[in-house]
């Protein structure tokens, strides 16, 4: 098997994440090498800084190639941000070919009539997710290729978003030296890292805690259903606690790491963080009540959401698996109880190793890294998919020869039978111009036509030409 490299860039809030891998024998991920660099230049997942941006990802592609020492071209793209919106549209198309298979052709004449929706001034579709089809008569098809059909519907979930951030994350990776191979939404990539099949069929919701925004997946039925961008996430949670404590924002992110819980608890009263003092300032002693509290107000906000998201799906009743949490807020202490005594759903902190093969590269399943392997499996997935779809029109064309010819039904080709029939027509009128002809020549030369023959047949061929050869000589 052909070996096949994927790429990607993750342009968060915090960091930028570059990650690069190969595809196994099981159609599993290997990674290669990961990249990260701290993110100045973005805010809330929006590129604010062109440059800073571009110095980030240079230095995360770099640290991401010395690893794996593979050069990066292609790269796959996540985006998120307060800018991103979603909607449901049905398209519907009528094959002219209905004695052809259904082939991912089809699909795709449907989803570029769904990108030619009309949008607000300055938003653009970023992503259209197919969710169920359905082929003449046969509801809720999950997957028409290689089915015989005159019309195909199907219900869309179209992503859309501000042109000026897409453009920018482009320009972004442009000028970093690299091309975009495509851009993807950040939840859907989250999902594919961290999801199941069983949990994506059961019903679930996944929610990205990253840095500046929170990214929210509904899927329902092996479908996806739902899909949202909350404003904030751990960023914002940083800012509290540097607020609050009055510390410097290195600091309050340390202690978030280090000390931060979601829950308080009585074993809290009595614990007091010891902050050095910068300089020659004394240290600080911090109440760890006061920050869980703080902690714990902008997570209950983030919860509430979070909620909000999933009651306007109308989909929160069937989520049997109930809530999968991930990214870099996820692993705030006791965020599980948190979100369970909120939500009333089971509540699970995913990690991104469901796709993953063994590697040499360390912390990989780390749910900071959820976006960008998510990418790169989004990525492995298209490519799988269009094999599946060449092998089943392949086997479709190999089994023609097999099937009965079907009866020809003479009403379905009028314009085939008005042909012939003009050919028959244009046929007898010869013929009968060519008797009318016969009938008039004089009865002499027909008279003369036979006695020749007879001749002819008298004398035989060879002493006709003899005859001839002499009459010649005179």
């Amino acid at each position: 098997m052909e070996e096949r490299i994927f790429q990607a860039v993750d342009i968060g809030t915090t960091k930028v994440a570059a990650i690069v891998a190969k595809q196994t024998a099981n159609n599993k991920l290997e990674i290669l090498g990961i990249g990260t660099s701290p993110s100045f230049g973005v805010i809330r997942a929006d590129v604010t800084n062109i440059s800073r941006t571009v110095d980030a990802i240079q230095k995360a592609v770099s640290e991401a190639e010395k690893q794996s020492g593979i050069p990066f071209k292609e790269v796959y793209v996540g985006i998120a941000g307060s800018h991103i919106n979603s909607m449901q549209h049905r398209a519907s198309l009528t094959r002219k070919d209905y004695n052809e298979v259904i082939s991912q052709k089809d699909i795709d004449k449907l989803i570029d009539e769904t990108t030619r929706l009309p949008l607000p001034p300055g938003d653009m579709i970023i992503e259209v997710l197919p969710q169920d089809f359905k082929v003449d008569n046969n509801f809720q098809v999950a997957d028409p290729i290689g089915m015989l059909g005159t019309k195909v519907e199907c219900n869309m979930h179209v992503v859309t978003g501000s042109t000026i951030a897409v453009n920018n994350i482009i320009r972004c990776i442009n000028e970093a030296g690299l091309s975009v191979k495509e851009v993807i939404m950040q939840p859907i990539a989250s999902a594919a890292a961290v999801l199941c099949k069983e949990e994506i069929e059961s019903g679930v919701a996944l929610v990205d805690i990253g840095g500046g925004t929170t990214d929210i997946a509904v899927f329902v039925d092996g479908v996806i259903g739902h899909t949202a961008v909350i404003p904030f996430g751990g960023e914002i949670i940083t800012e509290d606690i540097k607020t609050g404590c009055r510390i410097l924002k290195p600091t309050a992110e340390s202690i978030k790491v280090q000390h931060g819980c979601t829950f308080t608890s009585e074993n809290h009263e009595n614990i007091v963080i010891t902050i050095p003092g910068l300089k020659d300032r004394p240290s600080k002693e911090i109440s760890m009540k006061m920050l869980v509290g703080i902690i714990q107000a902008r997570m209950e906000e983030i919860l509430d959401s979070v909620m909000h998201e999933i009651n306007i799906s109308n989909l929160g009743e069937k989520l049997t698996c109930g809530v999968v949490f991930t990214g870099g807020g996820s692993q705030l202490k006791h965020l599980r109880q948190l979100a369970e005594y909120m939500t009333g759903y089971d509540i699970k902190i995913g990690l991104p190793n469901e796709h993953l093969a063994k590697t040499k590269v360390p912390n990989v399943d780390n749910p900071i890294y959820s976006t960008a392997i998510g990418l790169i499996i989004k990525g492995l997935e298209k490519e799988i998919s269009e094999q599946t779809e060449v092998k089943k029109v392949k086997k479709h064309v190999e089994n023609q020869h097999i099937v009965d010819k079907p009866k020809e039904d003479l009403t379905k080709k009028p314009i085939v039978l008005e042909d012939n029939f003009e050919k028959e027509k244009d046929t007898q009128t010869k013929e009968k111009t060519a008797i009318e002809d016969e009938s008039k020549k004089p009865k002499v030369s027909k008279l003369l036509e036979r006695l020749s023959k007879k001749f002819t047949d008298f004398i035989g061929d060879d002493n006709l030409a003899d005859f001839t050869d002499t009459d010649k000589n005179k």
